[in-house]
């Protein structure tokens, strides 16, 4: 069993950071927008490390009253997550990084749940984030190519999440999670995301609706990562046609950040889509009050795929409670 039970695991606060292609998106309000992709900085690279340290010392100040951060937990699409080794190095708090490529964020949440709820922590800062022109020279092609695209092809989110997770009571509670399986249904389209990730978010949700007894009615809303819009048409027929289950309650982030008009193809991708479709737009219309998070990471590179080998998966999952 790797689905856990918490009772004393909180959200304290968030800030967000969104890039110019997605303050023009769909939901427009962020704590922070870029005017443009280089963020005041003469690389993409440092433009996104910024990114980090402009939402860890945004929620350092507005939390001046925690005595101590006991860890900072990332991780980031690039290579050696050397993004978030940058942003994290200067604060002189502890740091453990993660990488489940675009499921990195909900496993840092797993983790530092795991801390708090065992007392070791009281308060941990989970981070990460995703540059459109860092990410697509790794993992597809470098923009300056003019590649043509895909129309399952998803677009990497450009963005940097932050969050306090603490045991001090807030609205906001990390009731359980589940931790998911690597999953290789013999996927090699790396220009296919949504079919590459479903039979890992399909996993996680079975095992968490099993573990902890419950149907997939339980929550108000399942929240997916980044399977873009085809990918949400393929998790619906996966799950109808071999577990009956017909999922209703659901949204996928990577469907709810982009405009149609703005021509990214099936979706946002990118560790950073679900947290920042979860904070600044499914929190604040009050609407949900038992939220299943599934993020989804693709665990590829340039060279196994160049090597035509099969693209395996991750999904982990987090059940919040907004109590008031």
């Amino acid at each position: 069993m790797a689905s856990f039970k918490f009772n004393n695991v909180y959200i304290k606060d968030d800030f967000t950071v969104a890039g110019p292609l997605e303050k023009e998106g769909q939901i427009r309000k962020f704590d922070l927008s870029m005017d443009d992709y280089y963020y005041g900085e003469k690389t993409f690279i440092d433009a996104e490390i910024k990114m980090q340290r402009t939402v860890i010392d945004n929620l350092l100040y507005r939390n001046k009253n925690v005595k101590k951060i006991d860890f900072i937990i990332g991780g980031d699409l690039s290579n050696q997550i050397t993004i978030t080794n940058f942003a994290v190095k200067n604060f002189s708090i502890p740091f453990l990084g993660v990488y489940s490529a675009c499921a990195s964020f909900v496993e840092g949440m797993l983790i530092a749940s795991q801390f708090i709820e065992s007392g070791a922590s009281k308060n941990i800062l989970c981070i990460t984030s995703s540059h459109n022109l860092n990410a697509e020279r790794q993992f597809r092609f470098p923009i300056e190519y003019g590649a043509p695209k895909a129309k399952t092809t998803t677009f990497t989110a450009t963005g940097a999440v932050g969050t306090i997770i603490t045991n001090e009571v807030s609205s906001m509670r990390v009731e359980s999670g589940t931790f998911g399986t690597i999953q290789d249904y013999n996927q090699k389209d790396a220009a296919h995301m949504g079919a590459v990730m479903t039979p890992a978010a399909v996993s996680v949700l079975m095992d968490h609706l099993q573990d902890l007894k419950r149907n997939v009615d339980y929550y108000d809303l399942i929240l997916t990562g980044d399977l873009g819009s085809i990918g949400t048409d393929i998790l619906k027929e996966f799950l109808k046609i071999n577990y009956g289950v017909k999922l209703k309650n659901h949204i996928d982030a990577g469907c709810e950040i982009f405009l149609p008009s703005q021509d990214v193809y099936s979706g946002s991708s990118g560790p950073v889509t679900l947290p920042l479709v979860l904070f600044n737009k499914i929190l604040k219309n009050k609407k949900y009050k038992k939220i299943l998070l599934i993020a989804t990471g693709s665990l590829h590179s340039k060279d196994t795929t160049n090597q035509k080998k099969t693209i395996p998966s991750i999904a982990h999952a987090v059940s919040l409670e907004v109590l008031s």
